[in-house]
């Protein structure tokens, strides 16, 4: 699907309005790019120049590919084209994950009422609106957006914003930049117009690039027709010929100096890049003439090599690795960082792809660069966490370890084993023990569920009976006649009252059968003897 999508930027290009637009450039090819804020992601920044460099071969989110920006309710990118250029069409490539795009489709709907501008500032209200989406839906906003845009100017603006409700249904609640690649094409050079830019302006003056009416002066000229003549290097006031501002590469008052001190572009804004032996770069591009300095690649040696294998210098005009990628990198640029494939095993270096699978804690196909959703764990995050997890099916995405312990009554690492020999509760640091028939209490709340043993009582049985009970569920009662009984049997462990015999007291002593009646025996014995 990726390579589908850069063909039909380039197929605008070249068909669109037959064979006129066979020379119009990508004016905003390896140009400036500003985004209002930046996505990361596993230490990768995905920054506003990445929509301008010309790689949009996968269009995943993070796919290392696009310029991201967090969601908020605005989001603006923009590119500065280095001068102001005749512009015929924009066209932009958001990020995307469905291939077939539906009214479900919930990442679609982060761009719908997005807006294009041109404008000669950073300001966008200074400049023209080229394009406001109002008719989109899920559905059928279509990727790449190919935008018509006959104007002139040196910023192209995306803008998006949520910040008046209610906003039309499909819409996101915030907005994102998510942008893979935009390709302004144009005329590189003012003054012509149509067919292969190729047919010259009325003198004098720059032209609508297809219709070719007259819209200003050329730098250079002033004057009610353009017909008087300023320095070459300067946009001119229409009626007194001063140089309002000069054309790239050249500062001063009249705009005769060259660019210096590793300067370029307009108004000598741009610094040089990493060009070979510290030579000065071109004052108007910014091109390095020799080449780069190891390390750095591109026109202008701005960008940076890739985590080549060995060490191994990059080309220096793609930043290609002839000789491939270090493990943990992948692409042509061995720019992108691999997933976390299983085992530590490096990724294809040439695609990203796991060839054997994801290692714990991440998913997403073939890449492993997605992070477990809450709740899961494991390969390929196939597994479930514990709903007994302390916080409910939150656990370590590798391990599974369960986040804050586990609940009350369970244990192990990942909480999936009930407490037992007779403890219960949170860590299963409380006891039990006294159920009925020597059952295991209930592992959370140390219940017993099928009562209690003999001479306690209590959910948990954990209640002595007390004095003057006994038995299961302490239901039985002491005899009057017991000077306290056992609370597990009911025996009487300290003795009877007197006239009472038995292990519960319960039985009437006949004479002579208790310590009481020997007293009363021996002394009625003694007194018989004496009066004989």
């Amino acid at each position: 699907m990726p390579s589908v999508a850069v063909l039909c930027c380039c197929i605008f290009a070249v068909l669109h309005f037959t064979s006129n637009v066979l020379a119009y450039e990508n004016l905003a090819l390896h140009q400036p790019a500003w985004q209002s804020s930046t996505w990361s992601y596993n230490g990768v920044f995905y920054t506003a120049d990445l929509a301008v460099d010309g790689q949009y071969t996968d269009l995943r989110y993070w796919g290392g590919q696009c310029a991201m920006s967090w969601g908020q309710t605005t989001a603006e990118w923009r590119v500065d084209l280095g001068a102001v250029k005749s512009i015929h069409h924009v066209c932009i490539q958001h990020a995307m994950i469905n291939i077939v795009r539906d009214e479900d489709d919930v990442y679609t709907g982060y761009f719908l009422g997005f807006s294009v501008y041109i404008s000669n500032t950073t300001n966008k209200e200074g400049g023209v609106l080229c394009f406001r989406d109002t008719d989109y839906t899920r559905a059928t906003i279509p990727n790449p957006v190919n935008i018509t845009c006959p104007y002139h100017g040196r910023y192209v603006i995306y803008y998006n914003n949520r910040t008046h409700r209610p906003y039309p249904e499909g819409y996101s609640d915030y907005v994102f930049t998510d942008l893979c690649e935009v390709e302004v094409y144009g005329c590189p050079i003012l003054g012509f117009y149509g067919e292969n830019c190729s047919i010259p302006c009325p003198q004098s003056y720059f032209c609508h690039i297809t219709e070719g009416t007259r819209l200003g002066c050329l730098p250079g000229y002033y004057g009610q027709n353009c017909s008087k003549s300023c320095s070459q290097n300067c946009f001119c006031n229409i009626t007194e010929g001063t140089c309002l501002h000069c054309i790239p590469g050249y500062m001063g008052l009249n705009c005769i100096e060259k660019c210096g001190e590793n300067t370029y572009g307009a108004e000598c804004k741009q610094s040089c890049g990493r060009c070979s032996n510290g030579e000065p770069c071109h004052h108007v591009d910014g091109s390095c003439p020799s080449g780069c300095n190891a390390g750095a690649y591109g026109v202008k040696c701005k960008q940076s090599c890739g985590n080549c294998s060995s060490g191994d210098p990059c080309h220096h005009v793609d930043g290609s690795c002839p000789s491939g990628c270090n493990a943990g990198a992948y692409g042509v640029t061995c720019k992108q960082p691999c997933g976390i494939c299983y085992n530590g095993d490096p990724c294809n270096d040439v695609d990203g792809t796991c060839p054997s699978g994801c290692d714990a804690g991440v998913y997403n196909d073939d890449y492993c660069d997605i992070e477990c959703p809450e709740g899961t764990y494991g390969p390929n995050c196939q597994n479930n966490c514990s709903l007994n997890c302390a916080v409910s099916a939150r656990c370590n995405v590798k391990t599974g370890k369960c986040t804050g312990g586990c609940q009350a009554g369970w244990k192990s690492s990942i909480c999936d084993e009930k407490c037992g020999n007779n403890t219960y509760g949170v860590e299963c640091r409380q006891s039990c023990g006294n159920c009925s028939n020597g059952e295991p209490c209930h592992h959370v709340d140390g219940s017993c569920q099928f009562g209690c043993e003999a001479g306690v009582y209590g959910k948990k049985c954990d209640i002595e009976c007390p004095a003057g009970r006994y038995g299961r569920r302490c239901y039985e009662t002491c005899g009057d006649q017991c000077q306290g009984c056992n609370r597990f049997s009911g025996v009487c462990d300290l003795g009877c009252l007197p006239g009472w015999t038995g292990q519960r007291c319960d039985e009437p002593c006949t004479f002579g059968n208790n310590e009481f009646d020997q007293v009363i025996y021996m002394r009625l014995f003694s007194n018989f003897f004496l009066f004989q």
